[in-house]
């Protein structure tokens, strides 16, 4: 597909505004999610990936397109190429998140380009966010979306390649329900993460498809595991393979060379690495 990129240059600049409470019915329904304690009350820390689950876009059910996703050409430029991911991105963090905090998000579209994939064209959107708590300035982060034809293939299954020994492990159950759950907790319609015959018939995944925030969310927390405190400076993470439901994955870290950084990883029950990170 050709694509009008200097139509969808336009966008850049682009920015909103959004104001979102991290009540503790939100903070512990994420902590559920996470098969955290459900007990926390406005002042406590809240849980990490928090972030994800604030300001999303609330579109009426005549405003949303084909796969649950609120129709583009608003804020998002209007790439029409149909399957929309999440390829990664980068947080620093400033400041902390706690329950009963009001956050203030500033948004942008920072960047839009276009590149030949091996299934074909790939469109690039970069927003930057900056959060914002009663004390502060809590959080800067970088988000990726990547767009691509419905049409392509797939791609090959990758295969499992060897890993470090991790420091650290922890294995999921990939459960429908998990998935269901996180996307009731972000408000996120993307019928790729529950409506198994959208997946199979119009998007031609074999199954339900792991968000890539929640896989974040776990790197995330396990970073601040690793290293001994709540959350890191910076984590930057990217996604390599879909990670589908069904079975088990794994989150894993290792300490770098440098103690004082983490690398990790997210594969699933074949070993497919599906998501990596560093955190420092």
């Amino acid at each position: 597909m050709t694509l009008d990129v200097e139509h969808l240059k336009s966008w850049i600049g682009a920015a909103r505004e959004s104001e979102d409470e991290i009540s503790p019915r939100l903070a512990n329904s994420l902590a559920a999610v996470l098969d955290e304690p459900v007990t926390l009350q406005p002042g406590d820390p809240a849980p990490a990936g928090v972030h994800w689950c604030l300001s999303p876009e609330i579109a009426p059910m005549q405003r949303l397109g084909p796969d649950g996703h609120p129709a583009r050409g608003d804020f998002l430029p209007p790439v029409p190429l149909p399957r929309r991911m999440w390829a990664g991105g980068e947080l620093a963090f400033h400041g902390d998140f706690r329950v009963g905090d009001l956050v203030r998000r500033h948004s942008r579209v920072a960047d839009v380009s276009v590149k030949e994939g091996r299934t074909g064209t790939l469109c690039f959107v970069e927003v930057r966010h900056d959060y914002h708590s009663p004390r502060g300035l809590a959080l800067s982060e970088r988000h990726d979306i990547v767009y691509r034809g419905i049409d392509a293939p797939p791609g090959a299954t990758p295969d499992p390649a060897a890993q470090p020994v991790p420091d650290a492990r922890l294995t999921i159950d990939a459960t429908p329900v998990l998935l269901m759950r996180y996307s009731a907790a972000t408000f996120n319609g993307h019928r790729i993460h529950y409506d198994r015959e959208y997946c199979r018939s119009e998007e031609h995944y074999p199954g339900l498809i792991v968000h890539g925030p929640l896989q974040a969310t776990y790197l995330l927390r396990m970073a601040g595991m690793m290293m001994n405190r709540p959350l890191p400076a910076r984590f930057t993470f990217r996604g390599t393979a879909p990670l589908f439901d069904g079975g088990t994955f794994s989150v894993n870290g290792c300490h770098a060379s440098d103690t004082a950084q983490a690398d990790l990883w997210i594969a699933d029950a074949r070993g497919v690495v599906t998501m990596r990170a560093s955190a420092a």
